[in-house]
């Protein structure tokens, strides 16, 4: 099974969660969310997929987020637009994301992610 794993290389939760691969030996193809961020048509896949909520791919935490007001924003969008405004920004996506052919995990809650992955 193919993981997919996409992180931004300076965020403590994403190197806690690599770490975490690591140290449980699961393997996983890394992808730098700056570098090569996800595209319209791969996020409307993983969100479908994940059975999330579309606000749940969003990084509430983050500064762009902050200052694009996107907290006021977000209910008068469309799913469309949601998914249109993540993949113009890396910065905007919740991470990191895991992605195989069996779920999306999205942002690393310990728990879920060895329940989903051991």
């Amino acid at each position: 099974m193919k993981n997919l794993f996409i992180e931004y290389p300076k965020c403590s939760t994403c190197k806690k969660a690599k770490k975490w691969l690591d140290e449980n030996n699961i393997k996983y193809e890394d992808r730098n969310i700056i570098e090569d961020t996800p595209n319209e048509e791969e996020l409307k896949k993983w969100i479908e997929a994940s059975e999330l909520d579309i606000k749940k791919f969003f990084n509430t935490s983050g500064l762009k987020y902050k200052e694009m007001n996107l907290k006021e924003k977000l209910p008068n969008m469309s799913d469309e637009e949601k998914v249109k405004l993540l993949a113009s920004d890396g910065m905007l996506i919740k991470r990191p994301l895991l992605i195989n052919e069996k779920q999306i995990l999205v942002g690393f809650k310990i728990n879920e992610w060895e329940k989903s992955l051991k």
